[in-house]
């Protein structure tokens, strides 16, 4: 596993090798100009015992001073756009991917726990991809050349400080690991603090409303701390590998100065030798510093590597199309374009289930339905109307039994190709954040001028974009939270319709809508049903009683079908459900007016 992280890691950094070569080839030549310096001085140390001039050493010191610094200068810019690039090639690989996941498999993981890993496992990717790979391979290159040198000057104090780098490097590989699990930790608890953000503020509203604020603060506050007690034991062990490059050099500096000074004493080694020695000694600091900084910034980089290839090993949708759906004028696959008729759909014994230990919510559910026409679905709640939805979307694939489309098995059908002509209106109508035509047109980029104007028609929302400051192009705020409940209905159903389907599932779509813009706005939908295959999930008599069929589910199964009258007279649960009116006698409260300016509706 961890071989795997490290070599993801190198593919990660892999596109960006040319500029970190080229970073680390500068700061390599910076570190050798460091490396020349201790040489340089014994050279002015001698040259002084002798009386001659020291001019020449002291030029040499400073151009390789200066010049070190500015090829370590270009060397760290170098490193750091190639940092920059490494987590924008990061960030477009999970972008590129999210949208693309199994809607199951992003069912499984919170929305604030995969912003995490776009955004701050990212980050430490950077680092870790980059300035700590450069560091950790400047580091032991700097590290092994100082150590020749030294052993150059001399073998004898260089096998004494090789002990103790050895002493020490043995406990710090010990605490390695342990950084890599406290990073991942951390990383972990990060991303459950984002989750619970996301719920907030998902759901701002009900919290308000329901005086929840303190309630909901002690949790993310639990949160909270729980990311800090992570942070701190990676902080612990960090600390544990950073001081130790300084113990090092301490105990190395303690070692030549004893052992040093008795051999400059017994006259085996020269005071110029061992001025070299110690300058080299201190110079250690430096790259055992970066080596230190670089292997636990790699440890945590893993640990990030790992958390993001959870997403990128996560397979898409098979035969997605990055193109997307909305190639065609309005969306429509040419061929779907020429048809005249809706799509025939066909259930037969179909069983599914949300998880695989958990009991099905389809059982043995079968239909047929043919083109064109409206259909209805009613039953009580939690029968796995807005499930049929979702497998004709292919959002889930079915446990057991066949679904078809215009006679082909919805498992052979490209979920793109299928969405291509389907139209869906999901039961709470999601509005994006942007504007009204950013959303309208979300589905159908290339729709015209007039199709936009005909669709706005349809669903009485020229009203609305008449009185809005800036019309189409005005924000319609995070979740359309200047936009009433029943605005957000017939804005998804006008974003549906300009796709022009071959088959409109409405998932309880008029459910917001006052009396008479759902009585209109049933008309609409009895006029595109003479094309389209119209597939409607109801919970209102008034939506139910004029389709040419309705479906009634209970407990996963299909228990009868047929027309409003003939379900009436057979009895039984229909009967039922229309005696009290589907699920209740009262009306919605008619919508109010749009105001001039987008504000927050009290619909």
């Amino acid at each position: 596993m961890k071989d795997s992280a490290t070599r993801s890691l190198l593919g990660h950094a892999r596109p960006q090798r040319k500029a970190l070569i080229a970073g680390a080839a500068l700061s390599a030549l910076g570190g050798v100009a460091g490396l020349a310096q201790p040489l340089v001085a014994k050279s002015f140390v001698e040259t002084l015992a002798v009386d001659e001039p020291v001019s020449r050493q002291v030029l040499l010191l400073a151009l390789l001073i200066v010049g070190g610094a500015l090829t370590s200068a270009f060397g760290m810019y170098a490193v750091e756009r190639a940092a920059e690039s490494v987590v924008l090639g990061a960030r477009r690989q999970l972008i590129s991917r999210l949208p693309r996941l199994r809607v199951a498999d992003l069912d499984q993981r919170p929305p604030g726990d995969l912003i995490s890993r776009v955004t701050a496992d990212t980050t430490l990717l950077r680092e870790a991809a980059t300035n700590n790979l450069v560091d950790t391979l400047i580091g032991s290159v700097t590290l092994l050349g100082m150590l020749v040198l030294m052993a150059w000057l001399d073998v004898v104090l260089f096998l004494a400080v090789l002990g103790v780098v050895f002493a020490i490097g043995a406990c710090t590989a010990l605490v390695m690991p342990r950084i890599a699990r406290a990073s991942k930790e951390a990383q972990e608890a990060l991303g459950e603090l984002g989750s619970g953000l996301e719920r907030l503020l998902g759901a701002i509203r009900t919290v308000k409303a329901s005086g929840a604020e303190q309630r909901e603060s002690t949790a993310l506050e639990g949160s909270a701390h729980g990311a800090w007690q992570a942070g701190l034991r990676a902080a612990r062990w960090g600390a544990v590998a950073g001081t130790s490059s300084g113990l090092v050099v301490q105990l190395a500096f303690l070692t030549v100065l004893g052992l040093g000074g008795a051999r400059v004493a017994n006259g085996s080694m020269s005071v110029a030798s061992l001025i070299g020695f110690l300058l080299y000694l201190f110079y250690l600091v430096g790259p055992v510093a970066q080596l230190a900084s670089g292997i636990s910034g790699l440890q945590v980089g893993t640990a990030a590597v790992r958390r993001i290839n959870e997403v990128l090993e996560l397979s898409p949708e098979e035969g997605e199309d990055p193109a997307g759906s909305c190639g065609t004028a309005a969306g429509r696959a040419p061929a779907a374009a020429e048809a005249d008729q809706g799509a025939g759909i066909v259930f037969r014994d179909v069983v599914f289930r949300y998880r695989e230990d958990g009991r099905p919510v389809l059982d043995g559910a079968g239909f047929e339905i043919s083109p064109g026409g409206l259909t209805a679905v009613v039953g009580p709640s939690g029968t796995g109307k807005s499930t049929l939805f979702a497998l004709l979307e292919r959002f889930y694939d079915i446990e057991g039994g066949s679904i078809t489309v215009d006679g082909r098995d919805l498992r052979d059908w490209n979920p793109t190709e299928l969405r291509r002509n389907i139209g869906y209106v999901e039961q709470d109508a999601p509005v994006l954040a942007g504007t009204l035509r950013d959303n309208l047109m979300l589905a159908a980029s290339g729709a015209s001028p007039d199709e936009l104007r005909r669709v706005l028609e349809q669903v009485r929302l020229t009203a609305l974009v008449d009185s809005l400051p800036q019309g189409l192009d005005t924000e319609v705020g995070h979740r359309g939270a200047a936009l009433s409940g029943g605005q957000r209905q017939r804005i998804a159903i006008a974003r549906a319709l300009l796709r022009r389907p071959r088959l409109l599932l409405l998932d309880e779509a008029t459910s917001q809508l006052d009396a008479l813009n759902e009585s209109e706005l049933r008309e609409v939908v009895a006029e595109i049903a003479r094309t389209t295959t119209v597939l409607v999930i109801a919970h209102r008599l008034s939506t139910v009683t004029g389709a040419r069929r309705i479906l009634v589910l209970e407990d996963g199964r299909v228990r009868a079908a047929g027309t409003h009258a003939e379900l009436l007279r057979e009895g039984g649960l229909y009967a039922r459900l229309a005696a009290t009116q589907m699920l209740g006698t009262t009306q919605p409260e008619p919508e109010p007016e749009p105001a001039p300016a987008p504000a927050p509706a009290a619909d």
